[in-house]
């Protein structure tokens, strides 16, 4: 496993802090991934339950992309802290993957957890799921 820590500025904005985690792409792993996720999201204040919510949701779109990740492959997880909220990037190596269901549980799970979803299948053998997440935030009833 490794960890890199990158943070930049940009300009009047402030700090921007990036933070990736490379890890076997296992669910053995995954309690690694929901530290971080606590972790970070504690550094910027976020309520207990908003941390309680981003570790869910993380482990949750982990376990949906395992599920296509080439075995003996790595998971690779970015999260972007900016001021008051948190993207997290989860990607994995597929072969022939498709993009994730909208319409099922785990999707509804993510879509309920985090402000904003998306997943990213730029290629035919990478697939990311990002989530977004701002402190404070009101979720719709």
């Amino acid at each position: 496993m490794t960890e890199e820590t990158e943070t930049r500025t940009e300009g009047m904005a402030g700090i921007r802090d990036v933070v990736s985690v490379r890890l076997p792409a296992a669910s053995a792993y995954l309690s690694v991934l929901r530290t971080a996720t606590a972790g970070l999201a504690a550094r910027l204040d976020f309520t207990l339950d908003e941390i309680e919510d981003l570790r869910i949701a993380v482990d949750e779109a982990c376990a949906m992309l395992l599920t296509q990740a080439v075995p003996g492959t790595d998971l690779t997880a970015e999260f972007e802290l900016t001021g008051q909220e948190m993207q997290v990037s989860v990607e994995v190596s597929t072969v022939g993957s498709t993009a994730p269901k909208r319409d099922d549980f785990a999707w509804m799970v993510l879509t309920a957890l985090a402000d904003e979803v998306d997943a990213v299948t730029d290629s035919p053998d990478r697939m990311a799921i990002v989530l977004r997440k701002r402190r404070g935030a009101a979720r719709p009833a």
